[in-house]
């Protein structure tokens, strides 16, 4: 069994050095510790597709915080998953916790889970306020471009969709991209959605 840690930060002018002390100081040697400067924008990440081929069932990963793995709560969730599908503890320093494949990883995954569907249904009760008041107020308001579920999109969109129920978003966009219909993480994430609000 090993621990590993992972540091990130998204410009090339912030310093790992916090990071790389919390990691140390919670007994990750330096030689475990993958570290890199990406953006949290880009899941694809170098450095960590690198730990993530190291790392096996048993071992330990413990980042500083949930959003050192991924730019928001969801995407991070879905790192988890993979972790936990793989046997993998993931420690998380500030807020404390530890996700695991056990009954208590288990009911954290799904307080998190929780947290991120809280946080999504904020941003659409935002983003629908923000689009009344600017109907209300703005006489060139023009609603933004419509979901494009139907013609040549159709049946590819709905590919996507299918797929991601047993994926992360990560593997879905690498597999169509593999086969010829490259799509970034960001647009699976994104169909994904247009199709369970349409599910509603």
């Amino acid at each position: 069994m090993m621990k590993y840690g992972y540091a990130r930060v998204s410009t090339t002018a912030q310093s790992l050095k916090d990071q790389m002390e919390l990691l140390k100081n919670a007994g990750i040697e330096n030689k475990n510790v993958y570290h890199e400067k990406y953006t949290g924008i880009k899941t694809n990440r170098p450095v960590f597709n690198k730990l993530l081929k190291v790392i096996k069932a048993n071992d330990t990963l413990v980042v500083t915080k949930l959003d050192r793995l991924a730019r928001n709560t969801r995407e991070a969730l879905n790192v988890i998953h993979d972790l936990q599908e793989k046997g993998v503890t993931i420690k998380v320093l500030s807020p404390k916790m530890t996700v695991s494949n056990d009954i208590g990883g288990k009911i954290m995954y799904n307080t998190l889970l929780m947290v991120a569907d809280l946080e999504r249904d904020m941003i659409v009760e935002r983003t629908k306020a923000g689009k009344e008041y600017a109907k209300l107020h703005n006489p060139n308001y023009k609603e933004g471009r419509k979901p494009r579920l139907e013609g040549k999109y159709r049946d590819f969109y709905r590919a996507v969709y299918e797929y991601k129920k047993k994926h992360s978003a990560q593997d879905t966009a690498e597999y169509f991209t593999s086969i010829g219909k490259k799509i970034s993480v960001r647009t699976v994430f994104r169909i994904n959605k247009m199709f369970k609000e349409l599910e509603q």
